[in-house]
């Protein structure tokens, strides 16, 4: 059975969200945050073909800088996630902005392709430090509506993520352009120290003490239905939630990497009207990301998983197989279904896992960006051995990795109930 201090977490939880109320001032500014971070972020693959053509790189070399950055923020994210979970760091979000700062800053001054990956390498170290404090951020805010707070949190950045290639499209016609954006960093690091003393002052929503009698456990609702589960089967849930994630984000990685070459290889479009339509997808990833958390917390984070998986291989498969009108519509149903999953997916984890939310967050934004890294690597080394047009082909199987949902225990939806008094 759980331990006692996951029960105890559980109920300390519960007792907290039944007093509170969404701060939203404090979630809009988060995910705004969060917009500005991985407009910073998205900028780079943007450009992958302006650094293709100015060092005269291959497919693999750019997969390489994907794999700096990802591979950066994957390892760092859970360490530095176990880290906050036993001493909380207020100021630390605007720290780790500051890193991408200065790593922007360096991509825009490299010389040579070393001198690129380790600006890449810069970028990564400041997301591993933004998001898993940033996602504890968004659930002390959520006021118990933890599907909302992520799903809140997760579309500002991925409408940065849709809308850094849009501005690279517009502003970036050189290398030394990508300066300029180093002044999105320093809004950011503004926004983060104010939201950096709001988390000081409001620490003790996680960490005051309550004392409660087992018996009410059952009164918290389904939400906390997975304190009756046994610490195998939240390991084995745990499984199941990883092989999601690299169905979902190694399949992102062939697009978020390889989707401007695979246009214009395909389909003969400049690299302008190409970034255009991964600003469709993105936008489209930006706009299911918001409706998968809200969903979750009515009908069940299972459900949603089970539709963001495994319901987007029909589009998966014909995709290869299609021409430009039909790519074009396809990669925006595709962004839509498949980014609703991450929100579920993280606060099932969550709910899996009470008192570790640092580490957890850390743990699937560490793992989201490390399958994105080596997707793009793996990816972009097929790519070179045989064509874009074959990748695309065989990613298009991964999301059937979703029938596995099949296997995770149903938590059911969230509902929020009273808290009844401790008994003495």
């Amino acid at each position: 059975m759980a331990s006692g201090t996951n029960l105890d977490a559980v109920q300390a939880e519960a007792r907290a969200e039944a007093a509170a109320k969404a701060v939203f001032p404090i979630l809009f500014s988060i995910s705004f945050c969060h917009l500005l971070n991985d407009t910073v972020q998205s900028l780079i693959p943007a450009i992958y073909p302006l650094l293709k053509a100015s060092f005269h790189l291959n497919y693999g070399q750019v997969g390489r800088i994907a794999l700096t950055l990802q591979l950066t923020a994957s390892l760092l994210q859970p360490v530095v996630g176990l880290y906050t979970d036993r001493r909380p760091q207020p100021y630390s979000l605007a720290v780790g902005m500051g890193i991408t700062m200065v790593g922007l800053l360096a991509f825009a001054m490299a010389p040579t392709y070393l001198t690129i990956l380790g600006a890449a390498a810069f970028v990564g170290i400041g997301s591993a430090v933004f998001h898993p404090e940033s996602s504890r951020v968004a659930r002390m805010a959520s006021g118990g509506q933890h599907g909302m707070a992520q799903s809140l949190f997760q579309v500002g950045g991925n409408a940065g993520s849709a809308i850094g290639p849009l501005l690279a499209f517009i502003f970036i016609k050189g290398q030394a352009h990508i300066a300029w954006f180093s002044f999105l960093a320093l809004l950011a690091i503004v926004l983060l120290v104010n939201i950096g003393a709001w988390f000081r002052k409001n620490r003790r929503l996680q960490t005051r003490p309550v004392i409660v009698d087992p018996e009410h456990l059952a009164s918290l609702g389904p939400m906390h239905a997975h304190a009756a589960l046994s610490n195998r089967q939240i390991g084995w849930s745990l499984a199941i939630l990883v092989a999601l994630m690299f169905s979902k984000f190694f399949y992102l990685a062939s697009i978020m990497s390889y989707y401007t070459f695979y246009l214009m290889n395909k389909f003969q479009l400049t690299i302008q009207n190409a970034q255009l339509h991964l600003f469709l997808f993105l936008g489209a990833v930006a706009a299911g990301t918001f409706i998968g958390g809200p969903v979750g917390d009515r009908v069940g984070r299972k459900l949603v998983i089970w539709w963001s998986i495994l319901g987007v291989l029909p589009f998966t498969l014909i995709l290869p197989y299609s021409n430009l009108l039909w790519t074009s519509i396809l990669s925006v149903v595709i962004g839509l279904i498949l980014a609703s999953a991450f929100s579920a997916i993280l606060v099932y984890a969550q709910e899996l896992m009470p008192g570790r939310i640092g580490a957890v967050s850390g743990l699937f934004f560490g793992f989201a960006f490390g399958m994105g890294g080596v997707g793009a690597a793996i990816l972009g080394k097929l790519a070179d051995m045989t064509s874009i047009d074959f990748v695309y082909h065989v990613c298009a199987y991964l999301p059937a990795i979703g029938i596995l949902t099949a296997f995770l225990p149903d938590l059911g939806p969230v509902k929020m109930h009273p808290a009844k008094p401790a008994t003495p």
